[in-house]
């Protein structure tokens, strides 16, 4: 070995990931939230994402069903419901009551989406990966709200430094720290 560094079994070790809660089921109900750090962005024209679900856990047969769920992004003043979500689960309670959320229609189904969340975006299954402890969901985003307090008047763009996000690594939460550069700061021509 070259270097200062200690081989470890082979694990989940990309780190830190986005935290988010899935919203599933139907807005008149059975509706449930479950607590996912495994998602991501797959696909951008057509827009498309992967969250992977544990076989054993309840939203997956709801998600499996219905082919359709919603990525919550989850603001730093979400974190404890986050947790909280992702410890419990929805076959003994109802957890948009226990952690006093709000479950709104979403824009294109009658899919719940999480009021307080500063981002919703809503998706369709388009395939299932059987990949051993977990399925992993393909999907394509359907529809995304942003907060208004997210969008400047004048310009219309997004600011998600507003927001708060959080992230997950290795069993813990963290806030996102101070910008570090932009996408391409480092060939900008200077004026």
């Amino acid at each position: 070995m070259a270097s200062n560094k200690k081989v470890w079994k082979p694990g989940t070790m990309l780190n830190p990931v986005p935290v988010v809660m899935l919203s599933c089921g139907k807005i008149d109900g059975q509706k449930n939230i479950i607590t996912v750090a495994w998602a991501g962005t797959i696909c951008s024209d057509p827009p498309m994402v992967s969250v992977s679900i544990r076989k054993s856990r309840f939203s997956h047969e709801i998600i499996k069903e219905s082919g359709k769920f919603v990525i919550n992004l989850v603001s730093e003043n979400l974190v404890k419901a986050t947790d909280w979500c992702g410890v419990k689960s929805g076959k003994d309670v109802n957890k948009f009551s226990e952690m006093n959320l709000t479950a709104e229609k979403a824009e294109t189904s009658d899919l719940p989406i999480i009021k307080e969340s500063p981002i919703n975006i809503e998706c369709t299954v388009t395939q299932v990966l059987e990949l051993g402890s977990h399925d992993m969901f393909l999907a394509k985003v359907d529809s995304v709200s942003v907060a208004e307090d997210l969008i400047a008047e004048k310009t219309g763009a997004m600011d998600l430094k507003k927001a708060k996000l959080v992230a997950y690594s290795h069993g813990e939460y963290f806030s996102l720290g101070k910008k570090l550069g932009y996408y391409g700061y480092t060939v900008r021509k200077k004026k």
